[in-house]
């Protein structure tokens, strides 16, 4: 992952999560170590108020993995401010059959390497839609 500095906002939220869950899919590779390339070691979310560790988001992708959901992130709107980034985007998901879409509420810090140092989240179920948007890879 890049340094946030002169990035679109939009791209580099949507690269950072997007790149983020393909390592943890498409490899066998040990999930604290994909977890530590994208997120510093004293990495706190607080996400619909649960506090989220390093330690609970490595324990996080076992779920993740399991299940091999499909993702796509649609970008509505995102602004930077020196490490500072907000964005609001629609987080959809496949798995099983079963489609969900999750508004985001993004209020995150970013180290100068590019990996997340901190990140605030508020999320709401949204009615899941059969496809338009925006991919990630191209908000």
């Amino acid at each position: 992952m890049g340094p946030l500095g002169n990035a679109d906002p939009r791209q580099f939220i949507a690269d950072f999560f997007t790149s983020f869950t393909e390592d943890l899919l498409r490899t066998d590779e040990d999930a604290a170590l994909i977890v530590d390339r994208y997120h510093t070691p004293d990495i706190v979310e607080i996400a619909d108020g649960h506090r989220i560790d390093r330690g609970k988001l490595i324990a996080h992708t076992r779920p993740v993995r399991k299940n091999r959901p499909t993702i796509r992130m649609e970008v509505h709107e995102a602004v930077a401010d020196g490490d500072r980034l907000a964005a609001r985007y629609t987080l959809h998901s496949s798995q099983r059959g079963k489609d969900l879409a999750i508004e985001v509420y993004f209020f995150g810090r970013f180290a100068p390497d590019g990996r997340m140092r901190q990140a605030h989240m508020a999320t709401r179920a949204v009615p899941a839609e059969g496809g338009g948007g925006q991919e990630a890879a191209t908000p």
